[in-house]
């Protein structure tokens, strides 16, 4: 027989072979142990008992406290109920009948045996904490007795921090259920173990304690910490008192933490490093700021590396140690001179309570690596070391740590036209110099790679005499003249004025391009200053010997303007020979003019005829015997050269010869 409600399904136990089944309906309980027959049994409650064949009220299993319907008297209540206490007490009949009469004991003696058989049975309730003892150890589970009517089962892995458990051993777990679908005791280890811990994680957040934990992995935001078997969060900003550039360097450490929030709901707890470490600095600072002075060498160890320096823990300062204050020498990286967790001896620089910043400096415990240095590199000596460091001026070279010179672009080459000084250096290479000059106040030494050569700018004259004729290449033109390469690294100047005897040059351009191979004559050489006067001009025949037979005075010829000048205009006359003819000659009407751009422009075709040839001031003076009919004047006037401008000056001897001719 069973009850047809849901919630309560009936449980139909032979109590022993020789009674009749009962059926028992579980209102809120569980099951005991009843003198060796199971039986439920239930808290708080009353339980409903039927013989087997009596009809089944289901709504009378819903009370708590009675199993008759209202309209029972109170003669079938105890029937009932005396009904009830025999089937209870047959089983104990059966087994000792000479101890029972079942007419000898009423309800009230039935009710004092069963508490006293009652109080014989050990009191538990679900969600406790409770002992239990192993009674058996599987591969993969732990059997334990609790002392109720029947044993309870853990996962053995469970148990990873008992790793020496055996049967006998004692265990506290938590009390889930009292009873499961197959009737087992539902156990946790776990859960007992969590339950002690947040405890114990629950006092401590109360009473401001802390507790200590072991970074566990990085995750979003911060990193996970286990406290006691309990996974806490640690923010990122809560790990230190600074920003923590590696994280993953402190996964496994061990350290002390205040829980700051903590919501036993959703298992959340968040803990905090920082604010130790701040209490902690806060005290220690107050002592530092008695005990610290500037100038006091102390010992700190090596807290953080970054690229600019070090920062030194004090004692619950830090202080930090630039790049520049760790070596004499040059250095790359801070981590060339110290590592994390190193102790240190320091020097104190300066202290700045309100920024809270401490200078320390390590080169300053050294000696000072200047002193003395001009006795120990002397001008003229010749030294060696490795280059450190490449600029666009110039290569500095280490000579000893802490001691640097500088070899400056020009001094790295006699004869090259140095435009960078790594297209002669690189970093690291090891080479020759000599000391120029050493400035101990400033901490410079000049250094000079070229001067471990001979000059050969000294050898040149004797090379290279006055008047020697040679072919070079042209290697640049600039407004004043044109550079000739004469051997390698070594250039001469074609001045403008020497590439022409009989043509006034305006640019270079009008003579020679950039990579001509020309004949040049040596017109001097200047050791000193490093410079070489060619001639282009002086490689050949001067032309203005002859030109006295040629251009005889009188001798008619045809030209055109190429400039116009103050005082009169220069004409092209042909075979790259120049004339001159005053403002006085310019105009065939007779009247005077002021400028020459009144009766002339350039190109203008005129009829000459020479009045003067001067061959040794290689001049010639002529005068406008016609000007050809069909020119167009251009629009736009020319341009007048002044003697102070773009245009050649006229030699003072000429305008005396253009005032002769203008007088007569």
């Amino acid at each position: 027989m069973g009850c047809p409600c849901p919630k309560h399904p009936t449980r139909t136990l032979p109590l022993s072979q020789e009674n009749p089944h009962i059926t028992w309906f579980p209102l809120n309980g569980g099951t005991r142990d009843l003198d060796g027959h199971r039986a439920l049994v239930f808290r708080n409650t009353t339980t409903r008992i039927l013989a087997r064949g009596e009809p089944h009220n289901s709504a009378s299993s819903h009370h708590m406290t009675s199993s008759v319907t209202p309209e029972a008297t109170p003669q079938m209540i105890e029937r009932e109920k005396r009904m009830a206490q025999k089937a209870v007490l047959r089983p104990l009949a059966n087994r000792r009948p000479e101890l029972y009469e079942e007419d000898e004991y009423t309800s009230s003696d039935y009710e004092a045996m069963m508490d006293l058989y009652n109080g014989t049975l050990a009191s538990i309730e679900e969600g406790e904490i409770v002992k239990s003892v192993v009674l058996e150890i599987r591969d993969n589970l732990v059997v334990l007795d609790i002392g109720f009517k029947s044993e309870g089962s853990i996962p053995l892995e469970e148990f990873k921090d008992m790793p020496e458990l055996k049967v006998g051993d004692e265990v506290e777990v938590l009390l889930e259920h009292l009873e499961d679908q197959e009737g087992s005791v539902v156990l946790s280890k776990k859960k007992a173990d969590f339950m002690r811990v947040w405890e114990k994680i629950r006092v401590a957040y109360e009473s401001d304690q802390p507790v200590e934990g072991v970074l566990v992995k990085k995750i979003k935001g911060g990193v996970v910490v286990d406290l006691m078997g309990v996974d806490a969060f640690l923010p990122g900003s809560q790990i230190a008192l600074r920003r923590v550039p590696n994280i993953d360097e402190l996964l496994g450490q061990k350290y002390e933490f205040k829980i700051i929030k903590l919501n036993k709901r959703r298992r959340n707890i968040v803990v905090s490093r920082r604010v130790i470490l701040e209490t902690e600095r806060a005290g220690k600072r107050e002592k530092l700021m008695k005990e610290l002075q500037k100038d006091q060498v102390r010992k700190g160890v090596v807290k953080n590396i970054t690229d600019f320096g070090a920062f030194i823990d004090l004692g619950g300062v830090d202080g930090l140690l630039h790049i520049t204050d760790m070596s004499w020498g040059r250095i790359q990286h801070p981590s060339e001179m110290v590592a994390i967790g190193a102790e240190l001896e320091i020097k104190v620089l300066d202290i700045d309570w309100e920024r809270e910043r401490i200078s320390l400096g390590l080169k300053q415990l050294q000696a000072y690596p200047w002193k003395d240095v001009a006795a120990k590199y002397p001008v003229g000596t010749r030294v060696s070391g490795k280059v450190v460091s490449i600029t666009n001026y110039g290569a500095f070279i280490e000579l000893e740590p802490g001691i640097e010179g500088l070899v400056h672009i020009s001094e790295m080459s006699w004869t090259r036209n140095v435009r960078h000084p790594s297209k002669l250096v690189s970093i690291g290479e090891a080479i020759e110099a000599v000391v120029l000059k050493v400035d101990p106040n400033e901490e410079k030494i000049s250094l000079g790679m070229k001067q471990t050569e001979q000059d050969p700018w000294m050898v040149l004259p004797l090379k290279y005499p006055v008047g020697t004729r040679i072919n070079g290449k042209v290697r640049n033109l600039t407004s004043f003249g044109a550079f000739v390469e004469i051997e390698p690294g070594i250039d001469g100047l074609i001045h403008i004025s020497d590439m022409s005897w009989t043509k006034r040059v305006q640019h270079p351009s009008e003579v020679v391009k950039k990579g001509d191979a020309v004949d040049v004559v040596i017109l001097n050489i200047d050791s000193d200053n490093k410079r070489i006067s060619l001639g282009l001009k002086q490689a050949e025949e001067d032309p203005w010997l002859k030109i006295g037979e040629t251009y005889t005075v009188g001798t008619e010829l045809k030209g055109h303007v190429v400039r116009l000048m103050e005082k009169g205009v220069v004409v092209d006359v042909g075979n790259d020979i120049e004339g001159f003819v005053p403002i006085s000659q310019l105009n065939l009407t007779g009247s005077t003019i002021q400028s020459p751009a009144e009766v002339a422009w350039e190109k203008m075709a005129l009829d000459l005829r020479v009045l003067e040839v001067d061959p040794i001031h290689r001049r010639i003076v002529l005068s406008v015997t016609n000007i050809p009919e069909g020119q167009e004047r251009p629009a736009e006037p020319s341009k007048v050269h002044t003697e102070e401008g773009d245009a050649i000056e006229i030699p003072a001897d000429l305008s005396a010869v253009i005032e002769e001719i203008d007088e007569a």
